[in-house]
């Protein structure tokens, strides 16, 4: 394995690391403030993204996007861990890997608007009976003579006051399980589709998280993303970079931001006449978050290799997604410790990253889920999963 940066990665880099410093940071404590982003801001951020050949990083150049590996994805999205969840969004875009199934009518209609910005798509595929588990959903889609229709519900549906189109999860073969489970392009104003409540949640201000309701809406064959009863397969594929790009590499991201605001405030705040930052303890709490941010970097890094190789990633990315995130919430913990009152204070931000972090754990899969799904694969693989030397050894 070799995770050398190009010079063009660097500079991409370096870039991202410049437009969010200078635009979408001074924006943070307005989203915290008024629990939203201006729709002035979103298109004046948008805009100047989309200037830059930032907007929807993650597509296949043939689809219009930057065409970035999975490892090069993930060196990006660290960096938009440097900052909030909603000004991502607004900024750099969010475009499901599930989409690029699409066909050519899905193409056009869906999936090359939402490349170029013009749409914005949420996944619904959370239900108030189905959480992490995604197979024991109950929203179905009944076939008819002209396609199907949808009766159901979701909730958590991330961004959903804000896209236009919704990629849902539905039963279309109750007798067969995760493979009678199908996607369908969903537009919101389907009649019978209904919003439900916005959520409010402890942290990510400013992202709204919806319920939506499905009352017999007709879809037609359109509407059927991929093959009919392929839905779980595709799903499990889609969270899988959306756990180490939204969680493993953000989580990483917000660790290192929170741990070089530790070092910094160690260094200039004095308490009986030194720096905290010469007391055995503080130091500690430090050198802890040094080891937990780039343990975390490290094996996000090693399942990017994996994804990027087509070799077998899925346990990987559970354990990038329990470690990074467990890493994250351990620095913000940590970090609200170092800064005392004033880290528990609305004045500073590390009790705002206190409360973003917190929610890493539980979506997408709470850390229980997937320590479950690493255990059993080892139990039945009968080795550990670091056995697994690439051909060839290291590089």
């Amino acid at each position: 394995m070799d995770f050398t940066v190009s010079e063009e990665m660097e500079t991409l880099i370096a870039t991202i690391r410049r437009f969010i410093a200078t635009e979408l940071k001074p924006l943070e404590q307005e989203v915290e403030d008024n629990g939203f982003l201006a729709p002035e801001k979103a298109k004046e951020i948008f805009d100047k993204s989309k200037a830059l050949g930032l907007y929807a990083m993650n597509v296949p150049e043939n689809l219009g996007g930057a065409g970035l590996t999975a490892l090069e994805t993930m060196l990006v999205e660290e960096e938009f861990g440097h900052t909030t969840d909603i000004l991502v969004r607004r900024a750099f875009g969010n475009v499901y890997e599930v989409l690029f199934v699409a066909n050519e009518i899905q193409k056009q209609r869906w999936l090359l608007p939402t490349v170029r910005g013009e749409r914005t798509a949420s996944i619904a595929i959370t239900e108030p009976e189905a959480g992490s588990d995604a197979a024991a959903i109950q929203t179905k889609a009944i076939k008819t003579p002209n396609g199907w229709r949808l009766t159901g519900k979701k909730h958590f549906i991330s961004d959903g006051l804000f896209s236009d189109y919704f990629i849902v999860s539905a039963v279309t073969d109750p007798s067969a399980g995760s493979k009678g489970i199908s996607l369908f392009l969903v537009d919101k104003d389907s009649p019978g589709l209904a919003l439900g409540k916005d959520q409010m949640m402890m942290g990510l201000r400013g992202t709204s998280h919806l319920e939506l309701f499905f009352d017999d809406v007709a879809l037609t064959p359109d509407n059927l993303l991929g093959e009919e009863g392929t839905g779980f397969k595709q799903i499990l594929a889609t969270l899988g970079r959306v756990r180490l790009a939204q969680v493993g590499a953000r989580s990483v991201g917000k660790a290192s931001h929170i741990l070089d605001m530790m070092i910094d405030y160690a260094s200039n705040r004095y308490q009986f006449k030194k720096p905290l930052g010469e007391f055995q303890m503080v130091q500690q709490m430090i050198a802890d978050s040094v080891i937990d941010v780039n343990a975390a970097r490290a094996l996000l890094h090693r399942a990017a290799w994996e994804v990027d190789s087509d070799r077998e990633d899925r346990d990987w990315i559970s354990m990038v997604k329990v470690h990074a995130a467990e890493a994250a919430n351990r620095v913000a913990d940590r970090a609200v410790q170092i800064f005392g009152g004033m880290g528990y204070c609305k004045e500073l931000s590390i009790e705002r990253y206190y409360r973003d972090v917190r929610v890493t754990r539980i979506y997408d899969g709470a850390s229980e889920i997937h320590r479950t799904v690493i255990a059993k694969d080892a139990l039945k693989n009968g080795k550990a999963l670091f056995d697994s030397i690439p051909s060839g050894g290291w590089r």
